[in-house]
């Protein structure tokens, strides 16, 4: 199955180099955000297989397992799992980047090559809303963005419910394992703009279909 999932976002893509501008102040301890950046648009042809998916994200301080939601946000599970096992000869994409930003009650967030919030694969692709899905507990798997239809690479996970998020950021699993190693990583001391004093990093992320 995720070999038919790779083909599904090798065959809606077409990657450019991205091109950022300079990284903006990240004021809002109620908001995710991806500093603006240029990027191609993916677009889907097709759908990918709806079964169950899970995904791991062991990071230096212990392991995270996530429920993914293919039949709800199929794009983006296909999106996140191409970017965790690598295609096409590619190394996988989220290895050894870190959570570059944490605030605590509220989320951490990671996903970017770069670790300042201006980084992204070089494309961007729609969102896709689910109205059974809210961000209604800690736990929640959503993808950060710039604005409507701009997400990439960057996700985010829930320290505690959050409401005011609803309708503006694709979710697209849960955390089913490992609560207590989000809520590890959500105390962390941070620095500027929100960023851990010691880096926590994204080992590698294991997918299981």
């Amino acid at each position: 199955m995720l070999k038919k999932i790779s083909l599904l976002l090798l065959s809606a893509i077409f990657l450019s180099a991205c091109t950022t501008k300079p990284i903006s102040p990240l004021v809002d301890d109620d908001k995710v955000l991806v500093n603006n950046q240029t990027t191609n648009q993916m677009t889907p042809t097709s759908t990918p297989p709806t079964l169950p998916i899970s995904a791991t994200i062991n990071t230096s301080l212990g392991p995270i397992t996530l429920e993914l939601f293919p039949n709800k946000a199929p794009l983006t599970v296909a999106n996140f799992v191409d970017l965790s096992t690598g295609s096409e000869g590619k190394d996988p994409f989220y290895n050894n980047l870190i959570f570059h930003r944490v605030i605590s009650g509220f989320m951490i967030q990671g996903g970017d090559p770069l670790g300042t919030g201006t980084g992204g694969p070089g494309y961007s692709f729609a969102d896709e809303f689910n109205q059974g899905l809210t961000f209604d507990k800690a736990g929640i798997l959503a993808m950060a963005n710039s604005g409507p239809n701009t997400n990439g690479s960057q996700f985010f996970i829930t320290l505690a419910p959050t409401p005011h998020l609803n309708g503006l950021h694709t979710i697209f699993g849960q955390v089913i394992a490992g609560m207590d190693i989000l809520e590890k990583i959500g105390n962390v001391e941070v620095g500027a703009q929100d960023k851990p004093i010691e880096d926590v990093v994204i080992v590698s992320i294991n997918v299981t279909p």
